[in-house]
């Protein structure tokens, strides 16, 4: 079972954007699988980096979406990737030494914020860049 499907309901209206979301939602879903599977000491590192390096490349396109748009809360907006990566480099950096364990709590962190800030956050510059025509 997923932890977390995939529905209209997380759409921005950007085929892009809507897509990049999908592919963070596979790679929580295979961290998810891998603890529910017992292979989460052996898949938690490799897994996380893959998130934690697509993330960043998917707020990289987003910022650059909203920038070419003028979306006028770019930089709230930036703060808060900012501060999800933060997160997710803190927690690979313990996890490397040996102090962090994927767990439950980690994965309903990370599920709970994508499926907020994809419902709130995103949806906010969603009217504008589909109105700027910016991506």
């Amino acid at each position: 079972m997923a932890l977390l499907t995939w529905s209209s309901k997380y759409s921005v209206g950007v085929e892009s954007i809507d897509k990049q979301h999908t592919v963070l939602f596979g790679i929580l879903n295979e961290l998810h699988a891998a603890m529910m599977k017992g292979q989460a000491q052996n898949m938690t590192g490799p897994l996380l980096r893959k998130l934690a390096n697509y993330t960043r490349d998917h707020f990289n396109s987003e910022e650059a979406m909203m920038a070419a748009a003028h979306y006028p809360k770019l930089a709230q907006h930036r703060a808060l990737h900012g501060d999800l990566c933060k997160q997710v480099d803190e927690f690979i950096v313990r996890f490397e030494r040996g102090e962090g364990r994927l767990n439950v709590q980690l994965l309903n962190f990370l599920r709970d914020w994508l499926a907020n800030h994809i419902q709130h956050e995103d949806q906010q510059y969603s009217p504008w860049l589909q109105k700027s025509g910016a991506y």
